[in-house]
């Protein structure tokens, strides 16, 4: 399944290249919402508020009201979460309040866990059909804080650990994200097999096939480059 995605970042829909570079910027609201208005989900992202620079609450109200969205960006505790789904979206997406740092006492130094206490409590309040966590990786490790940091772990141990936690999970492959250079299959095999539940991949898709091929391994997509330069029909 194709799940276009909606970015936002000071008041406009943008792709950015490696969630850094902005490639791409549009404030044509309507045009994008009729387009994606034939899909059963679309991903939104407050990329301002994930970067800690804002939000864009407003717009996520108005767009959660015409489609059928999960929306992440920046979602720190069960309230932030369920002022999203008051506010209409269909499942709300948590990543780097999810990992963190603890005590070790055994070997007296500091290192980077999963906050598992944490998305428990998220399931709890929330429930775990709408919850989706993100997992997205840097160089093979996870990415936090709009991805300008990162966390000594490896996906596969996220997705393990966090498995009972939530109804799905969100990949995304930093590397290659807004490149459109293609994502990587195999990456998307190795996660298939460590969970269940419905996984989502994104990260420089450019075509159909990837869609069609993922779709084949039980792997929803996002695209977003692709379909706003017009290098991939939505």
């Amino acid at each position: 399944m194709l799940i276009p995605s909606i970015d936002l970042m000071g008041g406009r829909i943008v792709q950015l290249v490696q969630g850094e570079r902005l490639k791409l910027a549009f404030d044509d609201f309507e045009y994008w919402i009729e387009r994606f208005s034939k899909y059963p989900l679309v991903q939104l992202i407050d990329l301002d508020a994930a970067m800690r620079q804002g939000d864009n609450r407003s717009l996520i109200e108005m767009i959660c009201k015409r489609l059928p969205c999960q929306v992440g960006g920046g979602l720190k505790t069960a309230a932030d979460g369920q002022a999203l789904l008051d506010a209409g979206a269909k499942r709300v997406i948590y990543g780097s309040s999810l990992f963190g740092l603890a005590e070790d006492p055994s070997e007296k130094r500091r290192h980077k866990v999963i906050k598992l206490e944490f998305a428990e409590s998220l399931t709890r309040a929330l429930g775990e059909e709408a919850l989706c966590f993100s997992v997205d990786t840097k160089a093979g490790k996870v990415a936090v804080k709009g991805w300008k940091d990162s966390v000594d772990l490896t996906p596969e141990e996220a997705v393990t650990w966090l498995e009972d936690c939530c109804a799905s999970f969100l990949y995304t492959h930093v590397d290659t994200e807004g490149t459109m250079t293609g994502f990587p299959i195999d990456v998307a095999a190795i996660l298939r097999a460590c969970t269940a539940k419905q996984l989502i991949v994104a990260g420089g898709i450019k075509e159909r096939r990837e869609i069609d091929e993922l779709d084949a391994m039980g792997v929803d997509a996002v695209a977003g480059m692709a379909v706003y330069s017009g290098a991939m029909e939505a």
